[in-house]
C-alpha cells in the first residue's frame, strides 16, 4: 500500500476519486503479485503456451516460441558475460524480434536501454555512453548509425537483427533478398558483429542459468527528454514498471470479454507507452500484439488493419487523426473492436468524435510519463463518450496538485500535477541533483504538467508547466488554443507557442498544416476570437507542410520555438 500524501492540508489526501471507481476496480492493487517481469513472463509463457503472443507481416509467434526466443537471447549473453545490473541497448522499431530481445535481457539479469532507431550518430553516442550500454541489437536497416558513432564508445558487441528475424519461412525470404541488397550497397561495417539469427542459434546450445532477480533490480534505463531538451534515464526497476502492468490490469479486465485480445500495437516497443500499455499488459492478460513496423506509413497501416482482427488499439491523437483522415478506414471491420486507448499528448475533441463516428467506440484517454512506467490515471472504461479529461488515478496513487510555492490547491484550481505511487521511478540514472528537483520533499514527483481535479476526481491537463504562455500578466494555454484552430475546416494540424513580444512580454504564435492552402491568418484569428478571449488568440501565423514530431507523434513545440527563435537572431 502506498503512503498517504505527507502535505498538511492536503485536499486530496482522502483520494476522492475512489468513490468514483467502477465497483469491479480495487483501490490498492497486491504489488507482491508479479513482482518481477520475469515472474510475469514466467507465467504467461506457461499459462498461454499455445495462444499468440505476437503478429507481424501476417506471420504469428505464440507464447511458447516467444519464451524458447526469449531463454535463447538470455542463454547467449549469459555466454559472453552478460550478468545482472549490465546494460543491454536495443535498437529497433516494432519487429518480431524485439520483444524476445527484451525479456531474454531482462531474464539474464541485466538493463534494457530502449534506443530510438531514428536517432542521429551523436543522439546515439549520447545515450550509448550515458548509459554505458555493452552491447547493442540493432535493426540493420539502422545499423549505419551505430557504425558511425561506435569510433566514439565502448561497446563491446553489436548484434544485427534482419527485418524477417522469427517471421518463419516468409521471414527467410524477406531476410535473402535483404542481404543480397545490402552487400550490394554495403550500408554500414561493424566488424565483429552477430547475426541475430546466429544469437538465437548458438543461444539454443547454451543452458541457462537461472537468475535471482529481486523487485529492486533496474528492468528499464527509459530515456526521456524528447520534448523537453537533455535526455534523462528513469530508472525503472520491475517492481515499478511490474505494479504499473498490474495496475492497469486492474482497471481495465473487469471490462474485457472472456476471450483472448489482440492489441493493435502501432506505438514503438521502445517509447514507454507502447511498451507498458500493449506488450507488458497483453501478455499479462494472454493477449497478443499485431505489431505495426512503420505506423508512418497510413496506407499501408490500414491495408494491414483491414487484414487483421483486432479487439483494441492504442495511439496518440496524431495517430487517430491521420488514420480517421484516410480514404480507406471506413471500410476496416470495426465489429470486433472493445478499446481504444490514447496518451502520450492531449486527445483534440475533433479527432475523438471524428474517431467515434467511424468506429462507434469512444477514445479513453489516459495519463503518464516515463518516469511513472507510464500510466498515471485513465478514464473508465465503461465510458461512452470521450471525456476530455485524462480520468482518475490509478489503483494505489495519490496525486497532488500544487502551487509554485508547494502548497495544495483547492479542488478545481490549477496547479503542478504531483503523482506519488509503485510506478514511479527510483530516480534518474547517474544525475542525483535532477532527480532531487523533480521530487517534493514528501515523495512526491513533480509532473511539470498544469492539472485541474473535478469534484468527482476526473484530472484535466491543462498544459506543460514550462509551454504556459504569460501575455501582459495573463496565462495562455498552448493546448486550448491549438484545439480550437483544429476545428477550423481549413486547418489539419495546429500548435502554439510563445514568443517574446514587446509589449506583453509573450505573444501566441501558431503553426498551422492546412487542409485548405486559401487559409489566411486573419482567418483563423478571427475565427479564435469567437471562442477565445482576445489575448489568447494568435496574431503571428506560419503555414507549414507538417509539424515537428517525436517518434510516437507528439508534437515539439520546443523545436518551432529554437527554430524561430534562431531565425530572429540571425
Amino acid at each position: 500500500m502506498t503512503a498517504a500524501p505527507l502535505l498538511a492540508n492536503d485536499p486530496y489526501a482522502a483520494r476522492p476519486w475512489v468513490a468514483s471507481y467502477p465497483a469491479s476496480v480495487p483501490a490498492e492493487i497486491d504489488e507482491t503479485s508479479y513482482s518481477t517481469l520475469a515472474d510475469m513472463f514466467r507465467r504467461s509463457v506457461a499459462d498461454y503456451s499455445e495462444r499468440s503472443a505476437f503478429e507481424s507481416f501476417g506471420a504469428t509467434l505464440t507464447y511458447a516460441e516467444f519464451g524458447r526466443a526469449a531463454y535463447g537471447v538470455a542463454s547467449w549473453l549469459q555466454s559472453q558475460g552478460v550478468g545482472k545490473g549490465d546494460r543491454i541497448a536495443i535498437m529497433a522499431p516494432n519487429v518480431m524480434a524485439y520483444p524476445p530481445i527484451i525479456f531474454g535481457v531482462l531474464l539474464a539479469g541485466a538493463v534494457v536501454v530502449n534506443v530510438n532507431p531514428l536517432y542521429t550518430p551523436s543522439e546515439l553516442e549520447f545515450q550509448l555512453a550515458d548509459s554505458g550500454a555493452r552491447f547493442v541489437f540493432v535493426l540493420e536497416n539502422f545499423a549505419h548509425t551505430v557504425a558511425a558513432a561506435r569510433p566514439a564508445l565502448k561497446l563491446e558487441k553489436a548484434v544485427i537483427v534482419a527485418p524477417g528475424d522469427l517471421l518463419g519461412f516468409k521471414g527467410a525470404l524477406v531476410n535473402f533478398v535483404s542481404r543480397w541488397v545490402k552487400r550490394a550497397v554495403r550500408p554500414y561495417r561493424l566488424p565483429g558483429s552477430i547475426a541475430f539469427s546466429d544469437v538465437l542459434r548458438a543461444g539454443a546450445r547454451a543452458a541457462f542459468r537461472p537468475v535471482d532477480i529481486e523487485p529492486d533490480d533496474l528492468a528499464f534505463l527509459q530515456y526521456t527528454g524528447g520534448t523537453t531538451g537533455v535526455a534523462k534515464g528513469a530508472m525503472l526497476l520491475h517492481r515499478n514498471v511490474a505494479a504499473n502492468v498490474a495496475q492497469s490490469a486492474a482497471w481495465l479486465v473487469p471490462f474485457l470479454p472472456n476471450e483472448a485480445q489482440t492489441m493493435v500495437t502501432a506505438l514503438p516497443l521502445y517509447h514507454i507507452f507502447g511498451l507498458t500499455a500493449c506488450c507488458l499488459v497483453l501478455m499479462r492478460i494472454g493477449g497478443s500484439c499485431l505489431l505495426i513496423a512503420n505506423p508512418r506509413d497510413i496506407g499501408g497501416f490500414v491495408k494491414t488493419l483491414r487484414k487483421s482482427r483486432f479487439t483494441m488499439i492504442s495511439g496518440v491523437n496524431t495517430l487517430y487523426a491521420a488514420l480517421a483522415d484516410h480514404p480507406g478506414f471506413r471500410d476496416i471491420d470495426f465489429s470486433n473492436l472493445v478499446f481504444c486507448i490514447a496518451g502520450g499528448m492531449a486527445m483534440q475533441d475533433i479527432v475523438a468524435h471524428k474517431w467515434k463516428e467511424i468506429t462507434g467506440q469512444p477514445i479513453i484517454e489516459g495519463y503518464g510519463l516515463s518516469e511513472t512506467s507510464p500510466v498515471v490515471s485513465c478514464n473508465r472504461p465503461d465510458l461512452h463518450a470521450f471525456s476530455g479529461t485524462i480520468g482518475y488515478p490509478y489503483p494505489s496513487t495519490d496525486v497532488s496538485i500544487r502551487s509554485a510555492q508547494g502548497e495544495a490547491v483547492a479542488v478545481g484550481e490549477r496547479g503542478e500535477l504531483c503523482v506519488k505511487g509503485p510506478q514511479v521511478m527510483a530516480g534518474y540514472w547517474n544525475k542525483p541533483e535532477e532527480t532531487k528537483a523533480a521530487m517534493t520533499p514528501d515523495g512526491f514527483l513533480r509532473t511539470g504538467d498544469v492539472a485541474v481535479m473535478l469534484p468527482d476526481g476526473q484530472l484535466k491537463i491543462v498544459d506543460r508547466l514550462k509551454e504556459m504562455i504569460l501575455v501582459s500578466g495573463f496565462n495562455v494555454y498552448p493546448n486550448e488554443v491549438e484545439n480550437v484552430l483544429v476545428q477550423h475546416p481549413k486547418v489539419k494540424e495546429a500548435a502554439v507557442i510563445g514568443l517574446p513580444d514587446p509589449h506583453s512580454g509573450e505573444a501566441p504564435f501558431a503553426f498551422i498544416v492546412p487542409r485548405d492552402e486559401s487559409v489566411t491568418g486573419e482567418e483563423l484569428h478571427d475565427f479564435c476570437r469567437e471562442t477565445l478571449t482576445h489575448y489568447k488568440a494568435p496574431r503571428h501565423f506560419e503555414f507549414r507542410d507538417s509539424l515537428p514530431k517525436s517518434t510516437v507523434g507528439k508534437v515539439l513545440r520546443r523545436v518551432l520555438k529554437e527554430e524561430v527563435l534562431a531565425r530572429r537572431n540571425s
